[in-house]
């Protein structure tokens, strides 16, 4: 376990290093679900907050939705006992989403926009400078897969972003951890893994789809998640057909765009 917390964290301070995640005086609202992701990304801060060598704040959040029978006093308990300030929303956002959301259709959506939009005001109003959310690699590269599949789009999650009207700055720690390791580490410290009753109720979305797809490739093919990782941080703009990204002329070496797999996924005498 030493050995995968001290990897994770090593990932993490990368991740801050790379993208100035973590900077001197930050007061960051770590956002708690009850999930493995944000338990152990507020475990591993806990521990980069103890050893860095600038001082920053620490301030523990939920948001409680509203969940029949979600049994928020677990994690009520588990955020009263880190020795740090912590504070649940209430916001019945739950009957919102299941009354707003068209049959067929998923809650995803409307669920993550009401929440971004609480969690900013919430954190105004506390004088945050960052706001922390558990996404971790293999999000990233679901919604990299999500978007070129399903809205034509070459995108994938920022490790930071400033929010649209410019008053919050969001961090994802978590980004180049492997969601394997989280939950294993989650495992071994036995934090109290609470359900979502919302997402449970819908299992055949694209997203749980592409992570199926990315399970069996991986199983076949060891190295794919990693493979796709590193395509988000290793971008050709060259090579793509965005004309935004290049002034239309010639572009050099245009043939190694036809990578080595299979001969290159078909002839290209044409």
């Amino acid at each position: 376990m030493e050995r995968l917390e001290h990897r994770l964290l090593g990932l993490v301070a990368k991740a801050s290093e790379a993208w100035n995640l973590l900077e001197e005086g930050d007061r960051v609202m770590v956002c708690l679900s009850g999930g493995k992701d944000s338990y152990v990304m507020a475990h591993l801060l806990r521990q980069i907050q103890r050893k860095a060598p600038f001082r920053f704040e620490l301030i523990l959040a939920h948001l409680d939705q509203g969940q029949p029978g979600f049994p928020g006093h677990i994690l009520e308990g588990w955020m009263s006992a880190q020795g740090l300030p912590w504070h649940i929303f209430r916001e019945p956002t739950y009957e919102i989403v299941k009354e707003k959301t068209a049959p067929g259709k998923a809650y995803c959506s409307m669920c993550s926009r009401l929440r971004r939009g609480i969690l900013y005001n919430r954190a105004v109003a506390l004088g945050v400078t960052k706001i922390a959310l558990g996404h971790h690699r293999d999000d990233a590269i679901e919604t990299l897969m999500l978007n070129g599949m399903f809205a034509g789009q070459l995108k994938a999650m920022p490790a930071r972003l400033r929010s649209d009207d410019g008053r919050n700055t969001v961090i994802r720690p978590l980004i180049l951890c492997a969601e394997a390791d989280i939950a294993k580490l989650a495992a071994e410290l036995a934090f109290p893994i609470l359900p979502c009753t919302l997402c449970s109720q819908q299992p055949d979305l694209m997203r749980a789809r592409v992570k199926r797809l990315l399970d069996e490739l991986d199983q076949e093919l060891p190295g794919v998640r990693r493979n796709l990782a590193a395509a988000i941080g290793n971008v050709r703009p060259s090579h793509l057909l965005d004309v935004s990204l290049h002034d239309g002329r010639d572009v050099v070496g245009a043939e190694d765009a036809l990578a080595a797999v299979d001969g290159g996924g078909g002839c290209a005498s044409a």
